[in-house]
């Protein structure tokens, strides 16, 4: 049972996108680059890329929870946001 589990999560893993290949990548500055590429190793999928007055706020999610990360790279873990459905 613990080899099929195995194999069930390689081929997830294996089924995901290189993060660099998604459209809203060239969008985003160094910073924001680093700390989206963190969030995504730990399963975290963009949700949108949000851009103001020349700047982009990246909003994650992750079994329904939200995240954001700013111009500067930082993660909001509890951001004050609300999301359309």
């Amino acid at each position: 049972m613990k080899s099929r589990l195995k194999k069930v999560l390689s081929s997830l893993h294996r089924r995901r996108r290189n993060i660099e290949s998604y459209e809203w990548w060239n969008y985003l500055n160094y910073a924001q680059k680093f700390a989206v590429g963190s969030l995504y190793k730990f399963g975290y999928e963009i949700s949108f890329v949000r851009q103001v007055k020349n700047t982009s706020l990246v909003v994650m999610t992750l079994d329904g929870n939200q995240v954001t990360v700013d111009q500067a790279g930082l993660i909001d873990t509890h951001p004050n946001i609300e999301i359309r459905r």
